[in-house]
């Protein structure tokens, strides 16, 4: 009864059905709770809070876990584990498979510890914010207790993100007075000044960004993650050994003396007290002894020992969790103990893929609050993706008190803390039941605001904020305030991967109203093509307006922008935006005029838009000068930036806005792209109308006049695709330097698994015509990708070998200097990379370019791919520098970084095709589980859907990537009993989209079926760029 009075941590909440059991499949509830007695289990969780749960004594050790994990909504579990004192005063982990007291002999007495129990080597591979603020905590535990050794620099930088994630922005009264009441570290006293100078430093970090420094730094300390475990040798001297992710380790002290990787270890026993490792034999070595014994200090000892290095190499090193052997039938042989759960490969794939609600929590021992985000992705978050968010503030929601006072999402607000009076409450199963059951009754954000347009929030809780509109709301001790949505607390914008949340005003349209529209607008076909120049020409106004307004307004405060930059401005842009702007009132006039919306209609002279456009294409013929010049403009901005620090900072600034939603250079290039659009629109009209039609004859001269245009102009649209690419892929690219040099085209990018000695390892691809690429990235708030290694093209060979190595869909490069196996998603990928290599191996055989050359490194001590073997490639290299997250957050447009959260590529072809379909307008948008349409506007560009309240707003609200997403009509199982709407889905993100008429549905197809199911790869032209440089 008590349990209904009281609502639990899980309900307060919102927690899903399945939230936090890390070991169980998505949509599973945790396993039922065995009859019999009730008996109370103590667990000290890593911020020092202890709570109490009730479990059966009968139950495994497993649910005993499960109840910790959905306690803390924990997702990544399976990283930690419980371990405590048995009755032989030995600390011993407390097996998920037994029964609890078959281990825990004297419950009431003894105390368990959450703490981590598998160090992964990367912290990048925790994908939810919850878990490395755990880690921070081991630790900082870690660091009180001794056992994290590091030196003094080391131990204050590590003190120094503690304490600014524990108090904010140094203060030195206030900083000095904390380092004088907590012991962070032995002998912290002679370190005092040292802490406080570095924690100077940090000003402007927020909680999580510190917990990632703190992480940083601490994976690459000898000791990090390591547990001794006390030994001999056979000349009886004193050792301890250890296990981490790469094998058995031995040390004499502190002092790392061998190490014995996996892939060298054949079996690993134990005998008594003696440990036995087994090794592989080395025919490189005529001598080499297979079998090394150490003497532990008594049999358990050994046999503790022994199940942890099976359980971390399990973990690290398989792909799923091993089957049970089948029990003998007479005789048992040997331990039966085997690793129960997920491996690191399948919790990470689970984090991505599941769609849990993320709740706030609190840092207990943190002054600086922070906001979680909701729904995770799929990745980001990332997915994550990493994926869009649907987000909603802390301060909105009617339970936003109870989550102000929980502790790790569940914190010591609801169980009992060790520092307070008052007995913990125990925690039982039905908890996490009821958490699901609550968590289905509420309604998700994204209805809450397509139902309740009159409460939904303002703007500023989109989930694109950027870093200026944050600024403006206010800072608290240099961090983001709580109260503002749309950023998750490691200064990350969501994830890419999941659902777009808009707070639009309402704007929904009934049955009759939308009937009562289609009955008085025109419905023939040339009306909704005149529309289509509308919307797209107003979308193209509002980008020329970047470079126009923010981007020379920019450069005008400046005294160290030369003048050539704001003559190229000024003289070539001004002018054709203003024209535009006179165009787009003419074409506005003539629609409204043939709508009806005046008496002119009648004379029946303003149906049509075919002289419109020839009068103004007359126009811009005559502007030829000035959009030859814009291509020149990309040059003088990139060479007067490889010069300038200070103009290079205005335009990372300004890219940082949030009214620039592409990189700059492609604002550059916009009024050349918006040529192709117009022929694209008159092409549309001449068919659609009769020769005997008034005015097909307009039509047709406007369509010969920008036809002839953009064939004088495509050389050049099409060398300035190629550079721009370049330049963009440069600052995504962290180890190369001269990429963006005459006569390199690039061809494809994309995800590939490469093949090394740790297994299939995710890898991004850039192919040029003369070198390939290959780079990994660390989820940080930077969107650049580390270069691993080069492959020249010249001279290369690619052969299928999937039968030679068992992989599905994998291919072998052998370039002059070294050999690659890769394998791509899926057969059609494969057949996509595998075609466009072979064309970039012609074309590097056949060109003089830079094709024997390698890219210059852009750090002195980077080794030369020929020198890099599989060894080499470290797991250090798997994450970015340490001051990754100085450098500006992911660019919402970037495609690269969504190519790498959903496994796909895409070549030069595809982003040229991108270009030429864009399409702009209104539509009607619903989730799958809400029952009301949102009206937006929405801009199709870039592989990507931008989401507006209205056309006049200045920038977008939210964006939804398109890479890997389907596009269908819906079927009558999903009861959409409406015309024209079309099904965007992605894994379990769906969404429903309806156009206003025939036509635009099937634009609207049509331009995102460019994007989802690109078409066949076509040579023709890559090819013809051959012969085009640059510059």
């Amino acid at each position: 009864m008590e349990a209904e009075l009281r609502p639990t941590t899980g309900r307060r909440l919102g927690a899903q059905e399945s939230l936090g059991v890390s070991t169980l499949e998505p949509g599973r509830r945790p396993p039922p709770m065995p009859r019999g007695r009730r008996i109370s289990i103590r667990v000290l969780l890593l911020d020092d809070t202890e709570e109490v749960f009730e479990v059966s004594q009968r139950a495994p050790g497993k649910l005993l876990f499960d109840l910790v994990c959905s306690h803390l909504n924990l997702i990544e579990g399976d990283y930690f584990g419980l371990e405590f004192q048995d009755r032989r005063k030995m600390t011993v982990w407390l097996d998920l498979v037994k029964p609890i007291m078959r281990q825990v002999k004297r419950p009431k007495c003894t105390l368990l510890h959450f703490v981590v129990k598998f160090f992964p080597p990367d912290h990048t591979q925790l994908l939810e914010e919850l878990t490395r603020y755990l880690f921070a905590l081991q630790i900082k535990q870690d660091l009180a207790s001794g056992r994290l050794v590091c030196n003094d620099s080391s131990a204050a930088l590590l003190v120094s993100h503690i304490i600014q994630s524990e108090m904010g922005d140094f203060d030195e009264a206030q900083s000095r007075q904390q380092l004088l009441d907590n012991q962070y570290i032995p002998n912290q006293e002679s370190l005092l000044d040292r802490i406080l100078e570095f924690h100077h430093k940090h000003v402007g970090q927020n909680p999580a960004e510190s917990d990632y420094q703190l992480l940083e730094i601490a994976r690459r300390l000898e000791m990090y993650g390591i547990r001794l475990h006390p030994a001999k040798d056979k000349e009886n001297t004193k050792l301890s050994l250890a296990v981490a992710h790469t094998g058995i380790l031995v040390f004499q002290g502190q002092t790392k003396i061998n190490a014995f990787n996996w892939s060298k270890v054949r079996k690993l026993s134990f005998k008594r007290k003696r440990f036995l490792i087994k090794l592989r034999l080395d025919p490189n070595r005529s001598v080499c002894q297979d079998v090394l014994e150490f003497l532990m200090l008594s049999r358990d000892c050994c046999k503790a020992f022994w199940k942890i290095c099976v359980e971390y190499h399990a973990f690290f090193r398989l792909l799923e969790e091993p089957k049970p052997k089948p029990k003998p039938v007479l005789f048992t042989r040997g331990s039966s103990f085997r690793f129960s759960g997920r491996t690191q490969k399948q919790v990470i794939e689970y984090a991505k893929d599941s769609e849990f609600k993320k709740v706030p929590f609190q840092r207990k021992h943190s002054k600086v609050q922070s906001v979680c985000r909701q729904p995770c992705s799929p990745l980001l978050q990332a997915e994550a993706p990493n994926e869009l968010s649907e987000v909603c503030s802390s301060a909105d929601q009617p339970d936003s008190q109870h989550r102000r006072s929980s502790s790790l999402a569940g914190g010591h607000g609801s169980g009992a803390s060790r520092e307070h009076s008052s007995p913990a409450r125990p925690i039982g199963p039905e908890d996490g039941v009821g958490a699901a059951a609550e968590g289905r009754r509420q309604a998700s954000p994204a209805r809450q605001l397509t139902e309740n347009p009159s409460t939904a929030a303002p703007a500023v809780n989109s989930p694109w904020l950027s870093d200026s509109s944050v600024t403006s709301q206010g800072l608290v001790n240099g961090q983001k305030p709580a109260s503002v949505a749309g950023h998750s607390p490691d200064g990350k914008p969501p994830s890419l991967l999941t659902s777009p949340q808009l707070n639009d005003m309402g704007c929904m349209r009934t049955d009759e109203e939308e009937e009562a529209w289609r009955k008085r607008f025109p419905t023939d076909k040339a009306y909704f093509i005149a529309k289509e120049l509308l919307m797209t020409e107003r979308t193209f106004l509002k980008d020329l307006e970047v470079i126009t307004v923010s981007f020379q307004n920019l450069i005008a405060k400046e005294d160290v922008v030369p003048d050539s930059v704001r003559d190229h401005v000024s003289s070539h842009f001004v002018p054709v935006h203003k024209f535009h702007t006179g165009y787009l009132k003419e074409v506005e006039q003539r629609l409204a005029l043939w709508e009806g919306r005046s008496n002119a209609h009648i004379k029946g002279d303003y149906q049509r838009i075919g002289d419109v456009m020839l009068k103004n294409i007359q126009v811009i013929k005559q502007m030829t000068g000035h959009l030859q010049k814009h291509a020149e403009t990309l040059l003088e901005v990139e060479r007067v930036c490889g010069g300038s620090r200070r103009l290079e900072a205005l335009c990372r600034e300004l890219e940082l806005q949030k009214v620039c939603y592409l990189p700059l250079n492609v604002f550059l290039l916009r009024p050349l792209h918006r040529l192709m659009h117009y022929k694209q629109i008159l092409q549309r009209l001449c068919k659609h109308y009769p020769a005997t039609h008034e005015d097909f004859r307009d039509s047709r001269a406007a369509l010969a006049d920008i036809s002839e245009l953009v064939a004088q102009l495509h050389g050049t649209m099409i060398k300035m695709e190629n550079y721009q690419k370049l330049l963009e892929l440069k600052k995504d690219l962290i180890g190369v330097d001269n990429l963006a040099t005459s006569g390199r085209e690039f061809i494809r990018l994309g995800c590939l698994s490469k093949l090394s000695g740790k297994g299939l390892q995710q890898r991004m691809f850039f192919l040029f015509n003369d070198i390939l690429l290959y780079t990994s990235r660390g989820m940080t708030a930077s969107s650049q990708f580390k270069v691993h290694g080069q492959l020249l093209l010249y001279g290369m060979t690619i052969r299928e070998s999937e039968d030679e190595w068992g992989v599905p869909h994998c291919f072998t490069l052998s370039s002059q200097r070294q050999s690659v196996v890769v394998a791509a998603s899926s057969l059609l990928e494969m057949e996509r990379w595998m075609e466009d290599i072979k064309m970039a191996i012609d074309l590097a055989r056949k060109s003089n370019g830079p094709s024997s050359e390698l890219l210059a490194t852009s750090r002195p001590e980077s080794k030369c791919p020929e020198e890099s073997t599989l060894d080499q490639e470290s797991e250090d290299d798997l994450s970015a520098s340490r001051t990754s997250l100085e450098r500006q957050a992911p660019h919402r447009g970037n495609t690269t970084v969504v190519c790498w959260h959903r496994n796909t590529s895409v070549s030069m072809v595809d982003f040229s095709l991108a270009v030429e379909n864009q399409l702009s307008g209104n539509l009607l948008r619903k989730f799958k589980n809400s029952n009301g349409w949102q009206k937006l506007w929405v801009v199709f560009t870039n592989f990507s859907l931008f989401f507006y309240k209205t056309y006049q707003d200045d920038y977008p609200l939210a964006s939804l990537p398109l890479l890997g997403y389907s596009v269908t009509i819906p079927t009558e199982s999903e009861n959409i009993h409406k015309d024209y709407v079309f099904k965007l889905h992605f894994k379990s993100h769906v969404y429903y989209f309806r156009s206003e008429s025939e036509y635009a549905f099937d634009r609207w197809m049509e331009v995102i079926r460019s994007a989802t199911n690109p078409p066949s790869r076509s040579r023709s032209r890559n090819q013809n760029r051959k012969d085009l440089q640059p510059h």
